[in-house]
């Protein structure tokens, strides 16, 4: 309904006593069927959000995503297929393609040969999880880690792709994963928001795809569930300093005097932006405070800093953003993701990897180890992996050294540790190619209902009401992937 039609509507005393009426009606009834619902033994509330209550006991209490940004590719990293040293520059068997969509990219090749990774893999774990020689600190987890090979997805380039992922629809205008948490959990810290979203620099040289701010906004949601970005250089939020000759007090007084005003416009007009706008004003009062704390690493232990690397000192780098995301995490901030980008590589792959793995590879590993050292790994779900993966065949020329590979939505890998997962497991599996799914596929709308259900949360009861219908993270599909969770 038009909010100012529905504004105007309950002003009429035919509204008021209608509504009341059901309301006392119902009441009534309840505290005659079941007088404990109005006692003082009521449950505890579980849930700053809409939600009046989890579903459910929630394995975890906040998510961090590292989010993998142009999409990595699995076959030089995780997906280990050494039958396909006897297929190198052979074109992929029509069996195993089956007619299925390439990209414009490689459409008008006349060939798809076929092109091994030229890395080595070696097992590791109590499970002999295969890893690439490129992830030499993630491999050191993997007993704590789920590896999930069988991601997969329908949409084949990158700005619907990660659209997809992020808010459940390839079409924009959709809220945004941590825009549902922040509706439906809220968050115990006050001081900051629910939902933050930290840029990494991009390693130099790197290709990389544009993201854009509606991968964390909030859609036809309230702004204030929207992601709050930090910036690396300046202040973390813009104008988060008072300006010169402004002290807290004088700031304060304005702000009472704005929300005076904005106070009578909403009594006035009814309109929920108004209220979403007075709130977001007095969260970056408080993060006036909050943030500069939290953003200030001078109190961690030089071990710390030594575990997540050199870079860690330089705001802005993923290792920098890895140990700020464990910091939030510390403060309750339910919802934390850190992008690194420039996965993109259609040509000259295993140069280009070499140089984004070990921007990714420690930090990644940090983080969990850091969670683990603090007890806190048990209840932080972790997440990593972007949008889609890489092709078995050869984008462009391919040669013994180089190669390039082009999107794969078929099948990707993931991985998540903590907050409810099982670890040290490797679940799924590919075909010799790395092409298709052939046991246990994970579709991204089950990847997204099993980290709601890890938070407590029944993703088909978590909806909101837009333009006559119920939406949800999910629409009308995912399933909970149990196989990965613990007990």
């Amino acid at each position: 309904m038009n909010p100012f039609a529905q504004h105007a509507l309950q002003q009429t005393r035919r509204y008021f006593f209608g509504q009341s009426a059901a309301g006392i009606g119902t009441a009534a009834l309840a505290s005659v069927l079941n007088p404990n619902l109005l006692s003082a033994n009521t449950p505890v509330r579980t849930s700053f959000g809409e939600l009046p209550s989890l579903h459910h006991s929630p394995a975890a209490k906040r998510v961090i995503w590292l989010f993998m940004a142009d999409a990595p590719s699995q076959l030089d990293l995780y997906d280990y297929k050494p039958k396909l040293a006897d297929f190198f520059d052979k074109d992929l068997p029509e069996s195993v393609r089956n007619g299925q969509r390439i990209t414009t990219m490689t459409s008008g090749q006349t060939r798809l040969p076929c092109a091994p990774s030229i890395f080595k893999f070696a097992q590791h774990g109590e499970h002999r999880a295969w890893v690439s020689e490129l992830l030499p600190n993630i491999a050191s987890i993997v007993n704590d880690i789920c590896i999930v090979k069988t991601m997969n997805t329908e949409a084949i380039n990158h700005d619907p792709a990660i659209t997809y992922i992020q808010t459940g629809s390839q079409l924009p205008g959709r809220p945004s994963m941590g825009s549902w948490v922040s509706y439906g959990l809220g968050s115990p810290n006050k001081d900051l928001p629910a939902f933050v979203v930290l840029h990494s620099r991009i390693p130099g040289g790197a290709q990389t795809q544009a993201l854009f701010s509606r991968l964390w906004g909030s859609g036809f949601m309230s702004t204030r569930h929207a992601g709050v970005a930090l910036r690396s250089s300046g202040d973390p939020v813009l104008y988060l300093s008072n300006p010169g000759g402004v002290d807290p007090a004088t700031r304060r007084r304005m702000l009472d005097g704005l929300a005076e005003l904005n106070t009578d416009r909403l009594n006035t007009v009814g309109d929920p932006e108004i209220a979403s706008r007075i709130s977001q004003y007095e969260m970056a009062f408080r993060m006036q405070t909050s943030v500069p704390d939290l953003t200030d690493i001078s109190d961690e232990p030089q071990s710390v800093l030594d575990m997540y690397g050199p870079e860690v000192k330089e705001p802005g780098t993923f290792a920098y953003n890895c140990l700020l995301a464990r910091r939030m995490a510390e403060r309750g901030v339910p919802f934390t993701q850190v992008f690194l980008r420039g996965w993109d590589h259609h040509g000259g792959l295993p140069n280009a990897i070499r140089g984004m793995a070990p921007a990714c590879d420690r930090p990644s590993a940090a983080l969990v180890k850091d969670l683990k050292q603090r007890g806190m790994l048990d209840d932080t779900l972790v997440i990593w992996g972007g949008e889609f993966g890489r092709t078995v065949y050869s984008q462009g020329t391919l040669t013994k050294e180089n190669y390039g590979r082009d999107h794969h939505p078929r099948n990707f890998t993931m991985w998540m540790a903590g907050g409810g997962i099982k670890g040290g497991q490797v679940y799924g599996e590919t075909d010799d190619f790395s092409y298709n799914v052939v046991d246990k596929p994970v579709h991204i709308h089950d990847l997204n209902a099993t980290i709601l259900h890890l938070l407590g949360v029944n993703h088909e009861q978590l909806t909101y009401r837009f333009q006559g219908r119920d939406f949800r993270l999910t629409d009308v599909h995912g399933t909970v992937v149990r196989d990965i969770l613990r007990g």
